[in-house]
């Protein structure tokens, strides 16, 4: 308890000296996630096996954007072998459902043709940033290296408003690249970051693992909180629930977050105590 004292003190002091005495707590109602591939993705991911497909819209299934009724959608889908959301094949769709809401894209890896039908529709790009060469292949399968991650994001970035996400734990629990990505990204420059949380889901390669400890997921928030002191930080809606949540959402705060999706009551309190102003969002926190 008191190493995350210490941690959360060196977090907020940071904070504290950047920012106004509020945050902001998002409760994405007015975001529609849509998958342009269904339920279907060819990779089977350890931490995901496509089961978080399940959850959002069919884009085939929609006929115009009458039937939406949320603010803002938030694109993602399957990927390719290569790691690629195929979103650029359904540029036409995506532009009608567009009118009078705003786009969040998940897009994963992409290429220069990708882009630059992307940066029509995209208000903001989540960007999935990993800093490490073995967990790229023996989470996501595919063939690929961090430095392809380094070159989507730079390419994406000359076009678009991208917000990087680090997944905490996404080796199965364990901390692999997350500080390397961080480094990687203070090199090449950030308007914004978002932290998920490895959870593990049922029918993954990573079922049976742990998520990775609260005292290390805070020391890698305190740890871009003291390296990018004046950019906000997100800890986003993927990270696990129950317990977990009750004790993770308040170090969250106290170690100097800017925004938290869906806190838990007790977070949501303790900013009040700490005299931070609790502003309310109804879309995704990229947006």
């Amino acid at each position: 308890m008191e190493s995350l004292e210490i941690l959360a003190r060196e977090g907020w002091k940071v904070r504290e000296n950047n920012f106004s005495p509020s945050i902001y707590f998002s409760y994405p109602l007015q975001t529609q996630a849509i998958s342009v591939t269904g339920a279907n993705c060819q990779l089977d991911c350890g931490h995901c096996g496509g089961h978080y497909l399940k959850h959002m819209k069919d884009l085939a299934h929609i006929s115009d954007g009458d039937e939406l009724k949320a603010r803002s959608l938030l694109i993602s889908g399957g990927c390719t072998p290569e790691g690629k959301v195929p979103i650029g094949e359904h540029i036409k769709q995506l532009t009608t459902l567009k009118e009078g809401r705003k786009l969040n894209l998940h897009v994963g890896l992409v290429n220069e043709d990708d882009i630059e039908g992307i940066a029509q529709i995209a208000d903001k790009i989540s960007f999935d940033f990993v800093g490490d060469d073995e967990t790229i292949r023996e989470v996501f399968g595919i063939d690929s290296r961090v430095q392809d991650y380094v070159s989507s994001y730079e390419k994406l970035r000359e076009k678009c408003q991208v917000m990087p996400h680090i997944c905490i734990g996404l080796h199965g629990g364990e901390i692999r690249g997350e500080y390397h990505a961080l480094e990687l990204l203070h090199q090449l420059g950030v308007d914004g970051l978002t932290f998920i949380i490895f959870t593990p889901t049922k029918n993954t390669k990573y079922a049976n693992h742990l998520p990775p400890a609260i005292k290390d997921v805070l020391d890698i928030l305190v740890t871009a909180r003291k390296k990018f002191p004046r950019i906000p930080i997100h800890l986003g809606c993927m990270r696990p629930g129950g317990n977990y949540r009750r004790e993770l959402d308040p170090w969250a705060v106290r170690g100097g977050v800017n925004s938290i999706v869906n806190p838990t009551l007790d977070a949501v309190r303790l900013a009040t105590t700490l005299g931070l102003l609790p502003i309310k969002r109804e879309e995704c926190c990229a947006l």
